[in-house]
């Protein structure tokens, strides 16, 4: 401010708004700029507000309907309402106090309707509640609220450890039941695969018949038509002593086997020979029957 013969200098910062004073009754509001003010007529600048926006940060300590003690955390942003300046400069002396008396008063009404997980899921609704309360009652008092955020929810200390003992052995249960069905289709595949094996083995083990027995029936015919004089019967014992000979050698060759006694002599493999013809004819015989 600067001092003249003819008046009193003052200018007004951006960002604020000015109260000018007649005489101690209010006169108008003060722009930001340049002013010139006349001390012998009274004037003079009673006090000047910030416009810019403010933060307060309320701690409000209350009860859920399922009896948790918590502590919320509000963000309240706010600023003076250019317009009404001269409101917000006469009506309240301490804006902060009233603004924070009305959100304990919605909070401590409307938390204790809740339970926790509820406030959890609808903090951001406690904040309208809040914010639609207090643009209610500070707008007459010259205030506008911007914006009010709900920043903390901080249960009880023994109540945060057990809900995390809770969350814990949810999601250890829910471990195992994956776990179970894991080992559950692991257990299907394995049956599965085993009895595709069996299924590919007896398949390999009948192609590996038929083809034994192809090759025999080709010898024996092959054998009858080159060598006269010989039958059928013949050239089968010869054929069974050969395959006698080669299990033996067989037998001999595999380290992994233990000692096997088994008759030997050409006499028990006419012996072998004859049981094998004598199945097969009871068998054919048996089929005769049956049709």
């Amino acid at each position: 401010m600067g001092n003249s013969c003819f008046g009193l200098f003052t200018c007004v910062d951006q960002a604020s708004i000015g109260i000018l004073e007649r005489w101690g009754r209010f006169e108008k509001l003060a722009e930001p700029g340049f002013h010139l003010l006349n001390p012998c007529a009274g004037q003079w600048v009673a006090g000047v507000l910030s416009t810019r926006i403010s933060s307060l940060d309320v701690r409000i300590e209350t009860k859920t309907k399922d009896n948790v003690f918590v502590q919320l955390v509000c963000s309240i942003q706010y600023r003076v309402v250019r317009e009404n300046a001269d409101d917000a400069f006469y009506e309240l002396q301490n804006p902060k106090e009233q603004i924070q008396a009305y959100v304990f008063d919605v909070v401590r009404a409307l938390v204790p309707r809740m339970t926790l997980d509820d406030l959890f899921e609808q903090k951001g609704e406690v904040a309208k509640a809040v914010l639609e309360e207090l643009e209610k009652v500070m707008r007459e008092y010259g205030y506008s609220i911007e914006h009010i955020l709900m920043v903390d929810i901080i249960p009880d200390a023994s109540v945060r450890k057990a809900m995390n003992e809770i969350n814990a052995a949810q999601r250890l249960q829910l471990a195992n039941v994956y776990k179970g069905e894991a080992e559950k289709v692991l257990q299907v595949k394995r049956a599965e695969a085993e009895a595709e094996a069996k299924y590919l083995g007896g398949v390999g083990v009948a192609r590996q018949r038929q083809a034994i027995t192809d090759g025999l029936r080709e010898n024996i015919l092959n054998f009858s038509g080159k060598v006269e004089g010989t039958s059928a019967k013949e050239v089968m014992d010869l054929i069974m002593i050969t395959q006698y000979f080669d299990t033996i050698k067989d037998l001999g060759n595999n380290s992994k086997n233990t000692t096997v006694f088994i008759p030997h002599g050409p006499g028990h493999v006419r012996d072998i020979g004859d049981q094998i013809r004598n199945g097969q004819l009871e068998a054919a015989s048996a089929q005769v029957n049956g049709e």
